[in-house]
């Protein structure tokens, strides 16, 4: 675990010179009054404090403050003394390239799970986070918060180590986290991803240089993840990092072509065939690579570049789904997400009608993605005009994130939901959690009963899968079926999957 030595020696030498100050009061007080009578004692009374004050300032300068303080809410490190740590480890030897395992470990869509739970729920899960990373490890191992809830872990070996080693350790670790947080009596799964980089890889063997590295191979794992793991490369894209340096280049991205949707395929479970596509929006940056949706949107939104964004990813998206048509391949829907700001638009609804009339799509096949905190706070009428609006143009209205947000029944009835999308939380484990199983089929009953269709996203396994299937889930989407694909490669995967279907089982309660 994370030690910090040079600040509890400060705070034990500061205790000890206010404690000794405090003792020779009574005696410095005798000692005036006997040498100067009561003008003398007065003269004491007042002085005193402030030339002890005076002298606690002289003795804190004196002694080897620490140029940083822990975490506030982790009591870690931060990543000041994260640099000073890495730089002193070169310094000390050059065995260090050899038998140091260095990663970086942050929990995957940490902002995702922050919008579901109270800040004290929030914090406590971080807490808990930190205190199983720790408890995985060694004692003398060092461990610091980066920033919120990224961490950076520098393991010393005493045998050489190598890429499988480290490999190896980084799993030991995802294992020892994948088990479920309890939070007041919440049961949340949070995975992680882990980037990691050998010293003897790097060029420069500074403490700068190697946190860079591993934030660099972190992002790598991040694009690729849930709960990917990626090695440092010198010739990996060192991505941005920065939102001053995003927010300079967003405007300009969003004209020439750089921010596109990739799409997610989504498959029907009772048989196996592909019922619709998520737009995820993506920033194909020429020097930094692969730059996901959470790394931008939120500056899209601030620079108020919004409805420039929709307009991008919709366009896109249509003409997406017209090219797969003329190629032979018939995807029943493709779903954009609708941000709170855009169905705030009041010409939104035109915009839409205009856009499936250009490529000649009819409405039905545009499924509009609306988180379902938008709808549990929908006392914007502009909002709910244009949802209805949407609706009664024909588009599918698909609620995002189903039991993140407390929407109610009568909200699913009275904006005409066809389809909920049951969040990843409820559906990681599903196959192997009785409590998983019980939630997600309290959902699926009532979304019967409403004759509400229903999609589960994140799918990891082809366990959950089979489990959803079983429950009786409409439609799945996640990793084990496809990661997001550009567009013109979402044609060689449907090809494929075309013939790996006409040669398995299906899976599904109406299969075979």
């Amino acid at each position: 675990m994370a030690k910090n030595a040079l600040g509890t020696l400060w705070a034990a030498r500061r205790e000890q010179t206010q404690s000794i100050g405090i003792a020779l009061i009574p005696l410095a007080g005798l000692v005036a009054f006997l040498l100067g009578g009561e003008l003398a004692l007065i003269a004491f009374t007042i002085g005193f404090p402030l030339a002890h004050q005076a002298f606690l300032s002289l003795n804190a300068k004196a002694l080897p403050r620490p140029s940083h303080l822990p975490e506030p809410l982790t009591g870690l490190p931060k990543r000041t003394e994260a640099l000073e740590h890495l730089d002193a480890l070169f310094v000390e030897g050059a065995d260090f390239d050899q038998k140091t395992i260095c990663l970086a470990v942050e929990v995957d869509e940490f902002h995702a799970l922050a919008t579901q739970f109270s800040a004290a729920a929030t914090q406590q899960l971080l807490l808990n986070f930190s205190a199983r990373l720790q408890s995985a490890l060694r004692e003398d191992d060092f461990v610091a918060c980066l920033d919120v809830a990224r961490f950076a872990v520098i393991l010393t070996t005493k045998r050489l180590t190598d890429l499988e080693k480290s490999i190896q350790i980084a799993a030991r670790l995802q294992a020892a986290l994948s088990e479920p947080f309890f939070v007041s009596g919440t049961k949340i799964y949070a995975t992680c991803s882990i980037g990691f980089c050998q010293p003897s890889h790097l060029g420069t063997r500074t403490g700068k240089a190697l946190l860079g590295a591993l934030e660099c191979a972190l992002g790598e794992a991040l694009v690729n993840g849930p709960g990917a793991i990626r090695a440092y490369s010198p010739a990996m894209p060192h991505r941005l990092s920065q939102e001053t340096d995003l927010a300079i280049e967003l405007e300009a991205a969003l004209e020439n072509g750089q921010i596109v949707p990739w799409f997610q395929p989504q498959l029907c479970t009772d048989t196996g065939r592909v019922s619709g596509m998520e737009a995820l929006a993506r920033w194909e940056h020429p020097d930094n690579g692969l730059i996901s949706a959470d790394a931008f949107v939120s500056l899209i939104w601030e620079h108020g570049l919004t409805d420039r964004f929709n307009e991008v990813i919709l366009y896109q998206s249509l003409r997406a789904l017209q090219q797969w048509t003329k190629a032979g391949f018939h995807v029943p829907t493709v779903a954009v997400n609708f941000s709170a700001s855009d169905l705030a638009n009041p010409k939104i609804v035109d915009k839409v009608k205009w856009e499936l009339d250009r490529f000649e799509i009819e409405p039905g096949r545009l499924a509009v993605e609306i988180l379902e905190n938008v709808l549990t706070s929908s006392d914007n009428h502009t909002i709910s005009r244009n949802i209805s609006a949407l609706h009664d143009l024909g588009c599918r209205i698909d609620l995002d994130d189903f039991g993140t947000g407390h929407a109610s029944l009568a909200s699913i009835r009275r904006f005409s939901v066809n389809r909920i999308k049951i969040d990843r939380s409820f559906v990681s484990r599903c196959d192997l959690d009785r409590e998983q199983q019980n939630m997600l089929a309290a959902i699926l009953t009532m979304a019967e009963h409403l004759n509400v269709e229903t999609l589960a996203e994140g799918i990891e396994s082809i366990g959950e899968h089979a489990m959803l299937a079983q429950l009786g889930c409409n439609h799945v989407q996640g990793f084990s079926i496809s990661r997001p694909l550009p567009s013109h490669k979402c044609i060689d995967w449907m090809e494929t999957h075309r013939r790996k279907q006409a040669q398995t089982p299906q899976i599904g309660k109406r299969a075979g």
